[in-house]
């Protein structure tokens, strides 16, 4: 009897003593599994491939067939969500991805966590979307960086067909520990790249502005960005009606054009208080005319007014459901837009000082002319002349002749005096000089001066008789807002599009009436239908008159 019960007692060591073994090597197997896991999540700097990692080493080391990590935003929804494991037919049927709700939302609420045996048993259950598969047992854990909430770790629907245990909640949170470290690490690295890229195109933007581009605004508005990563971005500046802004450039959404009004926009608060300003929700804080319709984060940037005292407000925009623009971004792009700034009001310098340097060359060159070569023509007429007196009839009219050459050749050279000093002063020769001329004179009429914003290089490109037609419309446009709208304020921009030259007035005054429709404007529309372009007037609702006229160069 006693032998037989000291095999038993001794059967039943070794039987524990296997189950200790075979507990020691499972465990060895998942600290593996987590060590693995941990090289995994950290063998990459860029923060999207780091997420995907992280989710893809969880399924690895819990043995689920479904993961997902989702990144809370500042309005506690998820405003990514990282997943794997389910069929790309799946996912297009399903459409569009989680926002936060049922018991994804539950870890929102309360970071902690969970652990569900049933899904849909669980009374924050919310159901599935229609071609989602089945799903069960649930695991979820939070992942933390530098204190704070970053996102949550979803896990689903064990292989083996079990629910998720006390240890596999423990190698979880370990995971997401490591994740934390990790997303932190990616989120420096991605902080350091993207001032890098800021700084680069800061300097890229200043030497081709100091280089004359066509366009600089636009220049500035695509370059910004595209390093902002940006889906929409604008310039706007203020308008003759002080209570509205102009989109100058828009690119990713049609709103160039459009008159912003101030006290109802993103843009009105930033030309207000001169700080950039950073909203995640701009269906509440932009109005619809200053951004895209799908845009949900905006930054909205302060450029510091120029010499002619113009300020503008530079926007960009990133899509609902992408990534929203964070507090770094905002420091970053407004560094960006000081340097932007100052480059374009270096830009308006150097133009200036090479015009006045092109004027002082014309009006050296008149005066030599004038004060050498016609006096010394002058000079070798009359002594010819006075020759003639003594030769014969034949050779005195072959020398006469050559004395009407000479007095000839001295009206051409007056001619070209005439058009080096005209050219020398504003309002002739030189379109974007004339037009602010034209300002300036209107001024005693008007009683005040009209901001005048001239973009391109129109000396180049605007030939004589378009440049003659494009100084009448300016002049009728600056004489009907003295005679006809009362206004206090009035803007003239002249710029180039594509490939025509484009002239915008507009005043804050009370309209033009029918005469002034039917009399002092015909003529602009007879200008631009003449050239093959277009003429268009608007009298807002709120006031003012709008004016556009176009032609092709």
């Amino acid at each position: 009897m006693f032998p037989t019960v000291a095999r038993l007692e001794l059967d039943e060591l070794l039987t524990q003593l296997v189950d200790r073994a075979q507990d020691v090597l499972a465990t060895q197997g998942r600290l593996r599994g987590l060590l693995r896991a941990n090289r995994m999540v950290t063998a990459d700097l860029r923060l999207p491939t780091l997420l995907r990692l992280v989710v893809e080493a969880a399924c690895d080391l819990l043995d689920a067939r479904y993961g997902a990590l989702g990144v809370v935003a500042p309005d506690r929804t998820l405003e990514e969500f990282v997943h794997v494991g389910m069929d790309p037919a799946d996912v297009e049927r399903i459409g569009h991805l989680p926002t936060g709700h049922g018991v994804l939302g539950v870890l929102i609420d309360d970071p902690c966590p969970l652990r569900v045996d049933d899904i849909s048993q669980d009374p924050s259950a919310v159901g599935f979307p229609p071609g989602h598969p089945p799903m069960h047992t649930f695991l979820g854990v939070p992942i933390t960086v530098r204190g704070e909430v970053f996102g949550n770790l979803y896990l689903t629907e064990k292989r083996d067909g079990r629910a998720f245990t006390a240890e596999d909640e423990e190698l979880a949170l370990a995971l997401a520990a490591t994740a934390g470290v990790a997303i932190d690490n990616a989120r420096l690295f991605d902080d350091a790249q993207q001032r890098h890229r800021w700084m680069s195109a800061s300097a890229e933007v200043t030497h081709e502005l100091m280089a004359d581009p066509v366009d600089p605004i636009t220049l500035v508005v695509e370059r910004a960005r595209a390093t902002a990563h940006a889906d929409y971005a604008a310039m706007l500046a203020r308008s003759a009606d002080p209570a509205v802004a102009s989109v100058e450039v828009a690119v990713g959404a049609d709103t160039t054009g459009n008159s912003v009004p101030l006290d109802a926009s993103l843009a009105g608060r930033v030309f207000t208080e001169q700080r950039p300003i950073l909203t995640g929700d701009a269906g509440s804080d932009a109005c619809d005319l200053e951004r895209g319709p799908d845009v949900g984060s905006i930054v909205a940037l302060p450029l510091a007014a120029s010499a002619d005292g113009e300020h503008r407000v530079l926007l960009l925009g990133r899509d609902r459901g992408r990534r929203a623009f964070t507090a770094g971004d905002l420091d970053m792009a407004s560094s960006f837009a000081g340097h932007v700034a100052v480059a374009l009001e270096l830009a308006r310098a150097k133009a200036e000082r090479e015009r006045l340097v092109v004027l002082a060359d014309r009006g050296r060159i008149a005066r030599d002319l004038h004060d050498h070569v016609i006096q010394r023509m002058f000079a070798v007429a009359l002594g010819i002349q006075d020759v003639a007196q003594y030769e014969r009839t034949a050779n005195a009219d072959r020398l006469n002749g050559y004395v009407e050459d000479i007095d000839a050749t001295i009206k051409d050279i007056r001619r070209s005096i005439f058009e080096l000093r005209g050219s020398a002063q504003p309002g002739h020769g030189n379109l974007r000089a004339a037009i602010e001329k034209i300002a300036a004179d209107a001024e005693a009429g008007l009683g005040f001066a009209p901001i005048v914003t001239c973009s391109g290089p129109l000396n180049m490109v605007v030939g004589d008789t378009l440049a003659a037609h494009l100084l009448a419309v300016v002049r009728e446009a600056v004489s009907n807002a003295a005679r006809h709208s009362r206004a206090t304020a009035m803007r003239i921009s002249v710029r180039l599009e594509d490939d025509e030259v484009v002239v915008d007035a507009e005043d804050n005054g009370v309209g033009i009436g029918d005469a002034a429709r039917s009399s002092g404007l015909a003529n602009l529309r007879e200008r631009a239908e003449s050239l093959g372009g277009k003429f268009t007037l608007a009298v807002p609702a709120g006031g003012g008159t709008q004016l556009r006229w176009t032609a092709p160069i």
